[in-house]
């Protein structure tokens, strides 16, 4: 979508178009690499923001590459203002984390354009329902296989690295309580360290992110030593940091 913008107004933006990133501080490594390779690549500024308050005067902490957070400092900064752990029914990290950092940086009213693609029916229609919101790539057809074919061409790409049964769901945070068992035992069984943030959160608010699903403690001690025990038949919940 970027690229397509760009391309649309002869390889720069105009003035009054601003490129955001929200960070949240659980975004994989590659995540961040890849949004610096854009800005990098295609000589386009991209302004990186992370949470700093729920109040409306809290303004967003304006960073970059170099200084984003990548233990999760953001995030855990908002649990511990909110004194409780976002769950299924109450997904408020999207809105704190991402939805009002950019809307506080922006001011105003702006029009917000989101790289919903046209095979994605149910997102489409959710950024479609709401006022200032549009989404060119369903307006002109792009599907995912445009997408892939896009990204063939190019010299670099988003390069998630595949977990031990093959998944590529490393998007989002890392090990979004939203996904489900089986992606999240993959994730886990490819590297153990990553629950440990998790867990810890779930420990200091004495909460559980969701209760359908075992603890994060104990999601690394069945990834790790009793993986036979960690077959549930569920999918990940739909989530777009943006619905």
């Amino acid at each position: 979508m970027l690229y397509k913008i760009l391309e649309a107004h002869n390889g720069k933006l105009p003035d009054d178009v601003h490129v955001t990133f929200a960070n949240t501080g659980k975004e994989m490594p590659e995540t961040l690499d890849f949004v610096q390779a854009c800005s990098d690549h295609w000589d386009v500024p991209i302004v990186w923001l992370e949470f700093a308050g729920t109040k409306k005067s809290d303004m967003p902490k304006v960073v970059n590459h170099t200084t984003a957070a990548r233990n999760g400092e953001p995030f855990e900064a908002m649990i511990k203002q909110k004194k409780y752990l976002p769950s299924p029914p109450r997904r408020f990290c999207t809105q704190e984390l991402k939805i009002y950092p950019i809307e506080k940086y922006m001011v105003g009213e702006f029009l917000t354009v989101v790289g919903i693609r046209a095979d994605e029916p149910r997102r489409a229609a959710k950024q479609r329902a709401k006022e200032g919101y549009a989404v060119p790539l369903v307006d002109a057809g792009i599907g995912i296989h445009d997408i892939k074919r896009f990204w063939d061409c190019q010299n670099f790409d988003l390069e998630l690295p595949k977990s031990p049964e093959g998944y590529v769901d490393y998007s989002n945070c890392d090990l979004c309580f939203l996904k489900n068992m089986g992606i999240k035992r993959s994730i886990i069984r490819g590297d153990p360290s990553r629950v440990d943030w998790w867990a810890a959160q779930e420990e200091k608010i004495e909460g559980r992110f969701r209760f359908d699903h075992p603890s994060y403690a104990q999601m690394k001690v069945i990834a790790s030593d009793q993986g036979q025990l960690f077959d549930f038949d569920d999918e990940s919940i739909p989530c777009f940091c943006g619905d």
